[in-house]
C-alpha cells in the first residue's frame, strides 16, 4: 500500500481508490495462489456489493495485466484483464514493485517475470513504469528508497 499511496499522490490518482485497492488487491488469494486470484478476488469483491471501479483493480492487477489471447490460454474467463485506469495501472504496478516486503526497482521486477519466462509481460510492466513516470513527473525508481513499507505513511497527514 505504501508504494501505491506514494505513486498516487506523486500524479494525482484517487488515493482513497489506490488505497482500498492496494489493501484488497489479493482478496483472492484465500482460494487460490495462482494466476485466478485475480478472477476470485473481483468475484469475492461483487459478492461484497464493494465498488466495480475497486472490483477491476482487483481482477486486472495479476503480472502486468493479462491480454484476452492469454487469458483464453490460461483458462481464465473471457474478460478484460489489462489495467486501464491511472487507479489500476498504479496498484498494479506497485504491486510489482513489492517483493518479499522489500521495495525492488522496475530492472529487477523485468528480471523476475524473464526469470519466469514471462519476458513479454515484462515488458509490459516497464511499458507501464514509464507511462506512470511520465505521469508522476519523475522516475518511480527514484521514489522508492524513501518509501517505508513498515512504517510513516507519505499519506498520514491525509488521514
Amino acid at each position: 500500500m505504501r508504494v501505491a499511496e506514494a505513486i498516487a499522490l506523486r500524479c494525482g490518482a484517487s488515493l482513497a481508490l489506490v488505497r482500498a485497492g492496494a489493501l484488497l488487491h489479493d482478496l483472492g488469494r484465500g482460494r487460490t495462489h495462482g494466476i485466478r486470484h485475480g478472477v476470485e478476488g473481483a468475484r469475492r469483491a461483487r459478492e461484497l456489493g464493494l465498488p466495480e471501479e475497486l472490483v477491476l483493480i482487483i481482477q486486472k492487477h495479476v503480472g502486468a495485466g493479462i491480454d484476452p489471447e492469454n487469458a483464453k490460454g490460461l483458462g481464465l474467463p473471457p474478460l478484460d484483464y489489462m489495467p486501464s485506469t491511472l487507479e489500476e495501472r498504479i496498484v498494479c504496478h506497485a504491486d510489482n514493485l513489492v517483493d518479499d516486503g522489500a521495495v525492488i526497482g522496475s530492472q529487477e521486477a523485468y528480471q523476475d517475470f524473464v526469470g519466469k519466462g514471462l519476458e513479454r509481460q515484462g515488458q509490459r510492466m516497464l511499458e507501464m513504469h514509464h507511462e506512470l513516470s511520465e505521469a508522476c513527473g519523475v522516475d518511480i525508481d527514484e521514489m522508492m528508497p524513501s518509501i517505508d513499507l513498515k512504517g510513516h505513511s507519505p499519506c498520514s497527514e491525509l488521514i
